[in-house]
């Protein structure tokens, strides 16, 4: 492997690694790359092998970095290989502190040799922010750009990885969120490259459509809006006065950007976590300052004046921490264009605006306040100060129509990869009833339905090991375990 350096984090043993990968996959692919003639390939690998690299980026490649993390007394063993697929999109892998500080990972180091990639354009991998965008040209060649970006590139990354530095060893992968996208984007462009999948919160609706997600997301956000109010009484009523101060234009964030009504409603992104609403209902807490910091205090010291209401420096500290994305630009960049696949009929065109501006229950005015949760508009690509660097770019992304085909129904109904995915009942991002109906469609596709946990079930210690238990006890992983 390209080694960089090895090192010790309590209780686990950690090696970080880097390879080269190209830009612009289209014209080779990675099992040509690699100099491997019987890697499995498939009608996808094959029709984008036969494509034309973008002139603009003939010859040039990207940093791939990941680690591979391990139990200490593991060692030296011959574990097999389980690559973790991050959510996002535009998520970097995570920075363990221990194997506990991720609940899978305690789990996972125990029977396998973790793989941790940075996707590309996210953490160490080629990191893609404000400076680095402006470098690519105008808004139509950076629009190009960060179309290479995507599930058809990222799972091209991971197969050339697989054979480039693991000897072509079928591996394990693990998808959250939007890494079961990748998932089946892999099983779908690589089949058999995987010896098991697993999944959590991360089954896309295939074939994809940004309207359809929307359609579901929107009453799922009334839903989760309704449940705050109802468990603390008090947050409607914060949250009106709050919406009516932004309202005035001069409440600012520490970056400097507005804090402006609809950047308030995205405070709603992290309803569909646990335990998001009592981070929520903590932040809203802080949010005056005035006398015992109650709605009652805060508007008595303006003289019914909430126009004029104080704001904490806490809440707005708070409020930018939530909603910011300046160590992942990518996250709201690529959210919509996920839900692209192939040639498209219509453009995206800004479909969670299309979708805000037809439900009146969340018009910033309307009461009480609707919260939006994962959804990206234009108004983020105009306040926000690591965004604005893509506004241009974005304009020519949501007119576009061409996109790499990340999913192929056929190869996906012929899988013979196990996939087991936990599916949660009440998810917010990825509607339960979607998932579903796509594994309905996946040969050896199996699923845990719960409404224990929200979308971030993983990350405590007990859904992977739900999912590797019944894996095992189905016989999926026999020659593994």
């Amino acid at each position: 492997m390209a080694l960089l350096t090895s090192y010790y984090l309590p209780g686990l043993a950690v090696e970080d690694h880097a390879i080269d990968v190209p830009l612009d996959w289209r014209g080779t692919s990675p099992a040509r790359l690699a100099g491997v003639e019987s890697a499995p390939t498939s009608l996808l690998a094959e029709a984008s092998a036969a494509e034309k690299c973008d002139p603009a980026f003939e010859g040039r490649s990207l940093r791939l970095f990941y680690r591979v993390v391990s139990a200490p007394e593991n060692v030296g063993r011959d574990l097999p290989y389980l690559v973790f697929l991050q959510g996002g999109p535009g998520g970097a892998s995570p920075r363990l502190t221990s194997p506990t500080s991720d609940g899978w990972v305690a789990e996972a180091v125990r029977h396998f040799r973790v793989i941790l990639p940075d996707q590309r354009g996210t953490g160490r991998s080629s990191r893609v922010d404000g400076a680095t965008i402006a470098r690519e040209g105008d808004a139509a060649a950076q629009a190009r750009f960060l179309k290479r970006f995507l599930a058809d590139s990222i799972v091209r990354d991971l197969e050339y990885l697989r054979l480039k530095e693991l000897g072509g060893v079928r591996w394990v992968t693990l998808g959250q969120s939007y890494g079961g996208f990748l998932t089946l984007a892999y099983l779908s462009t690589f089949p058999g490259a995987a010896a098991a999948c697993f999944t959590c919160g991360g089954i896309p609706h295939v074939p994809a459509s940004a309207e359809e997600i929307y359609a579901h997301t929107f009453p799922r956000m009334v839903a989760k809006t309704s449940l705050l109010y109802e468990r603390y009484p008090d947050d409607e009523r914060r949250l009106a006065l709050l919406a009516g101060r932004a309202a005035v234009g001069d409440v600012r964030l520490p970056d400097g950007s507005p804090l402006s009504p609809r950047r308030l409603q995205s405070l709603g992104q992290g309803l569909g976590m646990k335990p998001g609403h009592e981070r929520l209902h903590n932040l809203l807490d802080l949010a005056f300052t005035a006398g015992d910091g109650s709605a009652d205090a805060a508007l008595a010291a303006v003289r019914g004046h909430a126009e004029k209401i104080e704001l904490s420096p806490a809440f707005l500290a708070g409020a930018w921490s939530t909603t910011n994305v300046a160590a992942n630009p990518l996250y709201w960049v690529l959210q919509e264009l996920i839900y692209a696949d192939g040639e498209l009929d219509a453009p995206i065109a800004w479909a969670a605006e299309r979708a805000w501006r037809e439900r009146p229950e969340f018009d910033p005015v309307a009461r009480p306040l609707m919260l939006t949760g994962e959804a990206c508009f234009p108004w983020m690509f105009e306040e926000m100060p690591e965004l604005r660097p893509f506004a241009g770019a974005m304009g020519c992304l949501m007119a576009d129509t061409s996109f790499g085909r990340p999913y192929d129904p056929a190869a996906l109904l012929a899988n013979e990869t196990p996939l087991q995915a936990a599916v949660y009942f009440d998810d917010l991002y990825v509607d339960a009833s979607l998932q579903l109906d796509t594994l309905g469609r996946v040969g050896a596709g199996h699923a845990w339905v719960t409404n224990e946990f929200e979308h971030d079930g993983l990350h405590g210690d007990r859904v992977f090991k739900h999912l590797l238990d019944e894996a095992r006890d189905r016989g999926d992983l026999a020659g593994l375990l």
